[in-house]
């Protein structure tokens, strides 16, 4: 490939959910301090940015340690039926993701939904978008191991049918990137609620608007 050659499209993008399609988190904090006030604790600002990136199981136990007696489960369900509550009122898109989806969709590049959310949540936020982008879905009810472990990456490039080293992912979060660069896969870091300068990923775009899609091959040379 010579300099002014188009870079090949990737083989599949692979897109987180929260914070990256869908500013979600306001909503998941909203709820968390519902609950926790409902058992007569307070919830902080630094306990809620402590969960962000974080798998479901590991925020059940944080509002149990802040006083919520509930099992993990069902806390789980309370707060993802809340979020979609919120969501369905009004689906905060993130700059510049609708328009990336609907690109690659136009351009044939199949596209996967990698998050820890449940698999009803998920399901749900990706039907609130006017088109159907992706191809396949893993959520938090398909893996055994939670992001950062790189299973959830590895099993969408799998479902794809895709190398997973031939793959763009595009996360927000510390987490979710060591996730995605542990599977192999190329990674876009959009800058959200935490900085991602020490995360791993191989650029970091502080917003998706304005991005093109033919500029998610050029990752491929960069990883």
């Amino acid at each position: 490939m010579t300099e002014t050659d188009p870079a090949p499209a990737p083989s599949a993008v692979l897109w987180d959910m929260d914070g990256t399609i869908v500013d979600t988190e306001p909503y998941w904090m909203t709820a968390q301090g519902e609950l926790v006030a409902s058992y007569g604790g307070t919830w902080t600002h630094e306990a809620a940015m402590t969960l962000v990136g974080s798998g479901l199981d590991r925020t059940a136990r944080i509002l149990q340690e802040f006083g919520v007696q509930m099992e993990g489960g069902a806390i789980i369900e309370l707060l993802s039926s809340r979020v979609m509550e919120q969501v369905s009122e009004r689906a905060p898109w993130r700059p510049g993701a609708v328009e990336m989806l609907r690109e690659l969709h136009d351009a044939g590049v199949p596209q996967a939904l990698v998050t820890m959310s449940i698999g009803r949540m998920a399901h749900h936020i990706a039907g609130l978008l006017p088109f159907e982008p992706f191809a396949a879905v893993v959520s938090a009810d398909d893996v055994t191991e939670m992001k950062p472990h790189p299973e959830p990456y590895l099993r969408a490039a799998d479902a794809l049918g895709v190398d997973i080293t031939r793959c763009v992912a595009i996360e927000d979060s510390v987490t979710g990137v060591a996730s995605a660069v542990a599977s192999g896969a190329a990674v876009v870091g959009v800058q959200h609620l935490l900085p991602l300068d020490d995360s791993g990923a191989h650029v970091i775009w502080a917003t998706l608007d304005g991005r093109r899609a033919a500029e998610l091959g050029a990752m491929l040379v960069r990883a």
